[in-house]
Parts: structure tokens; C-alpha cells; sequence
């Protein structure tokens, strides 16, 4: 991954938006609404949208774990613009930027040691001071400075506030008197995060700042470090984090957290994308929309500041809508991605296209992808069909009758709609019985179940010659078979 690009001039007033995770997991599905939120924001004003992997821990970061966030992203319809930015990769220019404070006066180099650093906060503990550690080498002449490894703070003002007007929470205010000289680089040459972000956010000329509010306070440091750099501070947006049903910080016992479990689950990236977009924003009361649609809408003044509640319900329903007005290509390519990430075997072109035909009966009602293939099974099964213990059981003596004189029809009938209900209709009143006594062994002849879409729609998608073999092939199951 490339080094940032640089800040783009003031007059370009172009909206640049980020998002920027730490490869240490899985893709969390609170980083997948803050990612989405950045893209809506910057997408709907002809901004960019960039992506940094935060990966200056070595020790947890992992090429697996920056593989599955791109695979995440992208999985959820997000796109970036350029290729991701490494930000370990920078840290030869954030030391820059540290020793460019320095030379400012910004910041000063602080050789105290952990020894004396613990020592000095210890002896304010006993006498009920503060115990943020005041360095000694804050205003110390250069001259005096020893031949010994050192760090560099940040030279924080001492009075006063350092303000944040954040477009979600309002005006904060922080006490300086409350902010130590915090570290920007450590004696071995190595960023701080503090630092780091700041020096990425400025040269990839992020103009907005959209991230989650356990990281308020972050921005006042941070804020800092723009002063002391007289660099424009961007706009802050800091958004409450996602609780789970019972009201408690969103964890491993509320069910899915990863976004890969999603996705798994079915649902597709449109009503993902939909849901996460009303998790803690509104317009109005639109509940389902089009990504087109948000992005015109999308503001940071729809961001509530309560936390948002997940629910797995409206999750649901909207899955459902969305499969419901999907045209077919884009409810298609989803259901291979599904199955992908389910680890099923991808569908041949042959079933593909079938499939393609049953979706304008299987789709209605269907809350997510896996139960839109379940009901299309009987388009995706091989015949023979190996039919449950119920499809048996609807295939007694007389129905098995029934059928036989139903084959010598549909092999001359003019295969439609109407007309395949009529033959249906005739041959229950021949019998003296109602539809439902010939629509049960049909359906349980042409799916091996007696839960399946519209008989006469699996015979118009099967086509006469299947529809035939299929009833044929019923006729000879054995008792008791599974």
C-alpha cells in the first residue's frame, strides 16, 4: 500500500472522508456503519472516500485480518477511491512531523524514564495532586539535554479549553489543565497513534472527520496537534456506538458481530446497507430507500446522539423488502456471493439460469437469501428426487391415481397458466374431490415436499418434459422412503 496522497489544495474544497480500521480482527459491524456513514457522506457530495489500515501495532495486526476488512468492504458495496494506505508504512513522515514540532517549539524532546515518570506520579498520589506527569524538559535549555534516548511530547497549552464543535454532539469543552504533553514519538523512533493519525488525516486532505464517540476525546489531542502544526482542523462527527436489543454495549452475546456473519446470514448488501444507514441517522420517516436515495439525503445532522439498538427484526423486514424489489441480475450475483460465503459450491450457468426463471415465484416473502434458495430447491434438485417422509405420505393410493390421469393431458396441453388450471380443476371435479386434493400430490411430485411455491408456477418454470418425468418418477416411490 502506497504512501498518502497529498493534501489537495484549499480551493479544491472537495469533501474527503475516511475510514480507517485496525487490521486486529474481523470486520466489526459497528466499523461497517462508521465506514458506510463516511462513504454516504462523501459519495452524495462528489467527495472522496478514502481507506487507511491503522497498522503501526505490529503485534496484532495481520495481513489476514487487512484482507478480510477489504473482503468486508467490499462485500458490503463499498468502494474507496485509490488503493488502501498503509499507515505503518508512513511512519518515516510522521517522525518528520514530530521533529518539525520540535524545531517549532510545539513540542520538546523529554528524557525522563519510566522510573521517574512513575516515581513522579506516585509522589502527587500521596499528596493529592494531579497525577499527570509534568515534564522537567518541557522548557529545558537544549544545552542541558543529555547524550540519551528521549521521546517527543506534544508542548500542550496549560490553560484555557481546547474546544471541539462536533456536527453529532455539539460543542465539548476540555479542561487543558486536564491534558498532559502527551508522547507523539517514542525513543525508538516510532509514532504514537495520537500522532500518526492526525499526520495522515492532514496529507490525504481529509476535510471530515466521521468516526465513533468512544474517540471524543482523541479529537481534542489531536486538535492539538493540527494547532501546532497550523494545519486546518477538519470537521468533527463523532457518532454513538451500536448497542444490542437489551440496551448494553453490542458484544459476542447479542449474536452476529462480525460483518462476514452477516453476509452469511443472507442478507443482502442493499438491505445491509439500508439498515445500517437508519442505525442511529433518519430522514424523515423514509425506512426504505436505495443507496441513490441516502446518498442525496445522508447529513450529519440526521445522526442522533443516543446509541443505536440493533434489532434483528427490522433487519428482517427490511431483507425481505429489498429482495422483493431487487431485479433479477443484481438478486442473482447476491445469491452467488451467499453461497460463497456460506462455502457452498457455486451454481453452474445451467442452474443459474434456472434459478433466473423461479425467481419471479420464490422471491415473495422471502426474509433472506437463504430462504429465497430453499424455496427455489425444487428448481436446483436432480431427479429422481429424494422426497421427505411428508411428500410420501401426500402420495397415498388415490393421489397417486389422480396424477396418472392428469400425464396424458399435460402431454397436449398448450403449457400456460389458465390452462394448466383448468386441467388441474377438471380432474378434481372428475374425482369429486377439491383443488387442494390434486395440488397436494402435485406438489410433493414436482418438489419432494409439500411446502413449495405455486404448483402450477414450478410446472410453467420446469416446462412441460420435466413436469412430466417428475410425476413419473413419483409414481414408483416406495413406501417409507426419506
Amino acid at each position: 500500500m502506497p504512501p498518502a496522497a497529498a493534501r489537495p489544495p484549499a480551493a479544491g474544497a472537495q469533501v474527503v472522508t475516511r475510514f480507517a480500521p485496525s487490521p486486529t480482527g474481523y470486520l466489526h459491524i459497528g466499523g461497517a456503519r462508521t465506514a458506510l456513514f463516511n462513504w454516504l457522506y462523501a459519495r452524495g457530495r462528489g467527495g472522496r472516500f478514502l481507506l487507511r489500515i491503522e497498522d503501526t501495532d505490529r503485534e496484532r495486526s495481520t495481513p489476514e485480518a487487512t484482507e478480510a476488512i477489504l473482503k468486508g468492504l467490499t462485500s458490503l458495496g463499498l468502494d474507496w477511491d485509490g488503493e488502501a494506505v498503509s499507515q505503518f508504512e508512513r511512519r518515516a513522515r510522521h517522525a518528520e512531523v514530530a521533529h518539525e514540532m520540535v524545531a517549532r517549539g510545539a513540542a520538546y524532546r523529554c528524557f525522563a524514564t519510566q522510573d521517574e515518570i512513575e516515581a513522579a506520579r506516585n509522589a502527587a498520589l500521596a499528596e493529592g495532586r494531579s497525577t499527570l506527569f509534568r515534564s522537567p524538559w518541557r522548557d529545558a535549555d537544549p544545552a542541558t539535554h543529555p547524550d540519551a534516548p528521549f521521546v517527543i511530547r506534544l508542548r500542550a497549552p496549560r490553560e484555557g479549553e481546547t474546544v471541539i464543535e462536533d456536527a453529532v454532539q455539539g460543542t465539548v469543552r476540555f479542561g487543558n489543565d486536564q491534558l498532559d504533553d502527551m508522547v507523539c514519538l517514542r525513543s525508538d523512533g516510532t509514532p504514537t497513534y495520537m500522532l500518526a493519525v492526525v499526520v495522515d488525516d492532514h496529507d490525504m486532505g481529509v476535510t471530515h472527520v466521521i468516526r465513533g464517540d468512544d474517540h471524543l476525546n482523541n479529537a481534542a489531542r489531536q486538535t492539538q496537534v493540527y494547532r501546532a502544526m497550523g494545519w486546518e482542523v477538519p470537521v468533527w462527527a463523532h457518532i454513538p456506538l451500536i448497542h444490542g436489543p437489551d440496551g448494553k454495549k453490542l458484544s459476542k452475546r447479542h449474536g452476529a458481530v462480525g460483518l462476514e456473519q452477516y453476509a452469511a446470514m443472507g442478507y443482502p448488501p442493499a438491505a445491509l446497507r439500508n439498515y445500517l444507514a437508519r442505525l442511529g441517522w433518519s430522514h424523515g420517516d423514509a425506512e426504505v430507500f436505495t443507496d441513490a436515495e441516502a446518498m442525496g439525503w445522508f447529513d450529519l445532522s440526521g445522526i442522533g446522539r443516543a446509541p443505536a439498538r440493533l434489532d434483528f427484526k427490522k433487519l428482517e423486514h427490511l431483507s425481505a423488502r429489498h429482495i422483493a424489489m431487487m431485479d433479477d441480475a443484481a438478486l442473482l450475483h447476491d445469491l452467488a456471493a451467499y453461497r460463497a460465503a456460506k462455502g457452498d459450491p457455486p451454481l453452474s450457468a445451467a442452474e443459474s439460469a434456472a434459478l433466473g426463471r423461479a425467481l419471479y415465484c420464490v422471491r415473495d416473502r422471502a426474509k433472506t437469501l437463504g430462504e429465497l434458495l430453499e424455496k427455489a430447491a425444487f428448481i436446483l434438485s436432480l431427479r429422481p428426487l429424494v422426497p421427505d417422509a411428508a411428500a410420501v405420505a401426500a402420495l397415498d393410493p388415490v393421489s397417486r391415481g389422480i396424477l396418472s390421469e392428469l400425464t396424458p393431458q399435460l402431454q397436449n396441453a398448450s403449457w400456460q397458466r389458465d390452462v394448466l388450471e383448468r386441467i388441474a380443476a377438471d380432474a378434481a371435479t372428475a374425482n369429486g374431490v377439491g383443488l387442494g386434493r390434486i395440488a397436494a400430490p402435485l406438489r410433493a411430485a414436482l418438489s419432494g415436499r409439500t411446502v413449495s411455491p405455486s404448483v402450477f408456477d414450478m410446472m410453467l418454470v420446469l416446462g412441460r418434459d420435466e413436469t412430466i418425468a417428475r410425476i413419473a418418477d413419483a409414481a414408483h416411490w416406495p413406501e417409507g422412503a426419506r
